[in-house]
């Protein structure tokens, strides 16, 4: 389904991200019974357009792949090509990054969907690829070895880290090499607020392993795979140009919450929502209403970080300087897509987004899902 071009500069105090405190609650991705929002039906092709605001441009410049199921997780393949995981059907499908051809490499073992549980996010890295899943008794990382020749299949899958709790809501999800080469993973609280300040759990977290899974060099809490806490779901992941990690958060009902990461740090959840000004607990560095945002992957352009809205069905721009915004962010392509569920940097001034409605909770059409290929200033 095609949505009409409803762009526009949100220039009210509610419409605007404002500068926030702790870890936020909010966020209807999260709540089964909410309706999705609606949108007016279109028969008319995609075709590529440009959002402009105030605060710099992206172009739609077309359509890479189109009728994914429930596409969740996304990671480049060296040479340009890409993985998509199918969060419901348990599947990686490798995408032709020129064509948009796609080739199934097989259904991951142990997957068992349900929820916001099943196949999420991917990562690459030196001739494996790893997986976030939710298993039988737990969320899990594990990697398989990919060929990445033409007619390779993946490996069966080896066990990187065990024993995430799992829930029919807040499972995280998102995995990420970052620059010193280890592993970073997002998590959720389940549903079960306590495990959020618990640091001997591993819910509600922001994990840091090394490649194997072994806690990485150097985390805050000695003999342990976590490295910052109070997160209630963690949906997104990407670092600066200076190296800088941050995270993106669903909220519960008010905020959700784009935040800059730092080891060992308390984020807040569910002591504090959104600004909350509380000594020992970080501030997040921007927030939205819920019904703005639900953001659920994040990535780094231009001096920026984009943020993948589901509820908000729009992509934000949220300008970066030092560890402050260096300017208003700015919602794109608000209600033309439907959900967004994972942007990803391409290099440059290119972005991959990838659409999120054949998850239960969108409205799907013909084409969906698809990957769209975008570029941003």
């Amino acid at each position: 389904m095609n949505r009409p071009a409803v762009v526009k500069a949100l220039a009210s105090a509610a419409t605007v991200l404002v500068l926030a405190a702790g870890c936020s609650p909010g966020g209807a991705e999260e709540r089964p019974g909410a309706a999705p929002p609606t949108r007016a039906p279109s028969s008319a092709p995609v075709s590529p357009g440009t959002a402009t605001s105030p605060a710099g441009r992206v172009t739609v410049a077309g359509t890479l792949s189109e009728g994914l199921e429930s596409p969740w997780g996304l990671a480049a393949l060296p040479g340009g090509d890409l993985l998509v995981s199918s969060r419901d059907g348990g599947t990686v499908t490798r995408i032709d990054g020129r064509t948009g051809g796609k080739t199934p490499l097989g259904e991951v073992p142990g997957v068992v969907p349900g929820g916001e549980g099943g196949l999420l996010g991917l990562a690459v890295r030196d001739g494996w690829v790893y997986a976030y899943l939710t298993a039988a008794s737990d969320n899990r990382i594990v990697r398989m070895r990919y060929g990445g020749a033409s007619g390779d299949r993946l490996g069966p899958p080896e066990p990187v880290l065990t024993g995430v709790p799992k829930g029919f809501t807040h499972n995280g999800g998102r995995i990420a090499f970052g620059p010193d080469g280890m592993l970073y993973a997002g998590t959720g609280e389940t549903g079960r607020t306590g495990l959020a300040q618990d640091r001997g759990s591993l819910g509600g977290k922001i994990l840091r392993m090394t490649p194997e899974g072994a806690p990485a060099p150097g985390n805050p809490f000695p003999g342990s795979v976590v490295y910052s806490y109070g997160h209630r779901n963690v949906q997104g992941l990407a670092w600066d140009a200076d190296g800088r990690l941050w995270a993106a958060e669903f909220g519960q009902n008010a905020w959700d919450e784009l935040n800059l990461i730092g080891a060992g740090r308390n984020y807040g959840w569910p002591e504090a929502e959104g600004r909350a000004g509380r000594k020992g607990f970080v501030d997040p560095v921007a927030q939205w209403p819920t019904s703005e945002a639900s953001p659920s992957g994040i990535a780094y352009a231009r001096g920026a970080i984009w943020l993948a809205g589901l509820r908000g069905e729009r992509l934000w721009r949220v300008p970066l300087s030092g560890e402050e915004r260096s300017g208003e962010p700015r919602a794109f392509l608000e209600g033309e897509y439907g959900r967004l569920r994972t942007v990803l940097a391409a290099g440059g001034d290119r972005l991959w987004l990838v659409t999120g409605e054949t998850d239960t909770r969108g409205t799907p059409g013909p084409g969906d899902d698809r990957i769209l290929r975008l570029r941003v200033e």
